[in-house]
């Protein structure tokens, strides 16, 4: 699947759920579902500047796609990484340098995330993008 049929997937999801509570919850569970980071990555190389929680985001290039390993220690703010990974991971360094990540604004997390978290979120993805580029190098 391509990065926007990801985005456009979890819209669809979103738009199941009547209430943010219930997206909320969908979050949490996207974030138990998370392809979590090994033990060894979890050190300060690998921390996300910019969240108030701490979450680790460990890149690696395989077959000229990055796939995306991570762990926060909040439960929200390890559903909003695990839906980063989900729409990113498994892309080419290009495509995910270059991906206009719409689905945030179109399911409504900027507005029904605090500022801390939202300003979370766009250190995750500015990370992730900052990863691709610099792997782009090696493709």
């Amino acid at each position: 699947m391509t990065i926007n049929e990801i985005q456009d997937e979890l819209i669809e999801d979103f738009a199941f759920y009547q209430d943010w509570m219930e997206k909320y919850e969908y979050i949490i569970q996207l974030g138990k579902e998370l392809p979590l980071i090994e033990e060894s990555h979890k050190q300060d190389d690998y921390i996300i500047k910019g969240c108030q929680s701490r979450v680790w985001l460990y890149p690696e290039l395989i077959d000229g796609k990055i796939n995306f390993t991570a762990d926060s220690d909040a439960i929200i703010t390890k559903g909003l990484v695990s839906l980063m990974v989900k729409v990113l991971s498994g892309h080419s360094p290009s495509e995910i340098a270059n991906a206009d990540l719409y689905f945030v604004d179109q399911i409504g997390l900027k507005e029904h995330l605090s500022p801390t978290r939202a300003n979370g979120l766009l250190s995750m993805i500015k990370q992730m993008k900052l990863y691709a580029l610099a792997l782009q190098a090696r493709v």
